[in-house]
């Protein structure tokens, strides 16, 4: 079991908002074919699985050390990890841990689903409950899919009312074809979902006014991003698409509604554009390490702008 002295999750990411004073959140998306050089061998067929996995571990951790001070959270996707099995699985878990000992949230981008005792071992895996395990390598959120039904959704609920943890449940997703089953029925199937998790959180709200349990809106579409929020008014927002997906700050405006605070609400989400920003035409004359951290820097730039206007 993790200490619980840290508050409820939501409250620990609001504080963590407040101090960097901005909402973006960077994921770790450690594609093998999109490394820089200096780790080339992740993606070598012919070298040691260990080799390869210490390899996509040393380019999160430094990108861990851009995101430290700039950013509340960092959200790695486990498959980039599980690709390479169990050498894998551990580099996840020492990138876990140091995101944490560098004060940063983390996020598990893992969409879970499942029923009953294999959904609750899931839970356990991702945010703690299983006794003497090594809780530095659990995630303070994670993602999870609610398209087994709302019983599939009740163990991750559970846990994260007992180790203090959140959830953020697909709603609308970025992807282009998300919508042929999500804009399915009248209502929508979205929007039934969205209705759930706005139930789920009011019993499960932080002292911010937010609940714990969150959901996945896609940036790419607005419109729809506007209507989400109107459903779900105290729910946290994750937001994929901006950047690499085409969506702008000024999509992401929605999602915020507290002028006195403004940066609460939603964390804007960009992966592969500043993870990979060296491989841009205006970064060419930088260091991998160095354009990531501009990306960054004008990611930070550009949503402060887009959230502070009238």
């Amino acid at each position: 079991m993790r200490d619980m002295k840290g508050g409820m999750w939501i409250d620990r990411l609001d504080a963590a908002v407040a101090r960097v004073q901005n909402p973006c959140l960077l994921g770790l998306d450690p594609h093998l074919d999109l490394l820089p050089g200096e780790f080339a061998v992740a993606r070598d067929p012919r070298a040691a699985r260990a080799e390869r996995a210490g390899a996509v571990e040393r380019f999160c951790l430094e990108l861990l050390d851009v995101a430290a001070g700039r950013v509340a959270a960092v959200k790695p996707q486990s498959a980039f990890f599980e690709v390479l099995g169990a050498d894998g699985v551990r580099a996840w878990e020492n990138v876990v841990a140091a995101a944490r000992a560098r004060g940063l949230l983390v996020i598990g981008d893992v969409k879970r689903s499942d029923i009953a005792s294999t959904a609750a071992a899931y839970a356990q895996a991702f945010l703690g409950g299983a006794p003497g395990l090594d809780p530095s390598h659990l995630c303070d959120a994670i993602t999870v899919s609610p398209y087994l039904g709302p019983d599939s959704l009740a163990p991750f609920l559970t846990a994260g009312r007992e180790t203090r943890t959140g959830i953020y449940v697909l709603v609308r997703t970025s992807n282009a074809g998300g919508g042929e089953y999500q804009r399915h029925g009248e209502p929508a199937l979205c929007e039934k979902i969205a209705a759930a998790v706005a139930a789920w959180g009011e019993d499960f709200r932080g002292e911010c006014g937010l609940a714990a349990v969150g959901a996945v809106v896609g940036a790419t579409h607005p419109a729809e991003l506007r209507r989400m929020r109107d459903l779900m008014p105290r729910t946290p927002l994750l937001l994929p698409g901006y950047g690499a997906q085409g969506a702008t700050a000024r999509d992401v405006a929605a999602a915020f509604s507290d002028p006195a605070h403004p940066w609460r609400g939603a964390l804007v989400n960009s992966s592969r554009g500043i993870a990979f920003a060296w491989r841009a035409p205006e970064h060419a004359s930088r260091s991998w390490k160095d354009a990531a951290r501009a990306a960054l820097d004008a990611m930070i730039a550009d949503v402060r702008h887009a959230l502070a206007r009238p």
